[in-house]
């Protein structure tokens, strides 16, 4: 493994750590149904890094995004 390849790994670790905090603050209906992504998020990164980053962006992407029906800051 390249230092190169180390740094990119550094990266993924911190977003995974930071999705995992993400998911422990989600209410209990949603909670479930993201830790079970997320834990597959984990074990793709395992074996393929580079695509663990696009689904973890996506999955960040979902997170970010309200669902219809839910309040947001300030409403």
């Amino acid at each position: 493994m390249a230092a190169d390849d180390r740094l990119e790994d550094d990266e993924l670790a911190r977003r995974l750590r930071e999705a995992h905090r993400r998911v422990r603050m989600l209410p209990a209906a949603d909670r479930e149904r993201a830790a079970r992504r997320y834990l597959s998020i984990c074990d793709l990164a395992k074996r393929d890094p580079e695509r663990a980053a696009a689904r973890l962006d996506a999955f960040l992407g979902a997170l970010d995004t309200p669902r219809e029906g839910e309040n947001t800051q300030g409403d």
